[in-house]
């Protein structure tokens, strides 16, 4: 079930639909979503897809790894911080959200203005 629950979360994080997501990876959407309830997998092509689509790895979508991105696809500050921090968004309240959204605005803040120097 972990494959659902980060393709679901990968999806919220681009503030995707099911329908959206599929349009643009040319699948069903019933096909999709019987992939984040777990009800079905996708095949290899298809993985590939869902991952570069994310930027993501393979082995975070199939749970072995907790590392969303590659190192080498960090090409802007806070990336992988942000791939996490989205992961874990679902779990928090919404005040919560609000708060930490604000934080990540100020770390993208302080990166923009490092790399302005």
């Amino acid at each position: 079930m972990i494959l659902g629950q980060r393709l679901k979360a990968c999806r919220k994080a681009k503030k995707l639909t099911q329908q959206e997501l599929s349009e643009i990876l040319g699948i069903n959407r019933s096909t999709y979503a019987k992939y984040e309830t777990g009800d079905n997998e996708p095949d290899n092509q298809t993985l590939q897809k869902l991952a570069d689509f994310f930027e993501v790895n393979i082995d975070y979508l199939l749970g072995r790894s907790d590392t969303p991105s590659y190192s080498d696809k960090m090409d802007k500050p806070l990336t992988k911080f942000e791939n996490l921090f989205f992961y874990e968004l679902d779990k928090l309240s919404e005040e919560d959200k609000k708060k930490a959204l604000e934080h990540v605005r100020y770390l993208r803040y302080l990166a923009q203005q490092g790399n302005k120097e």
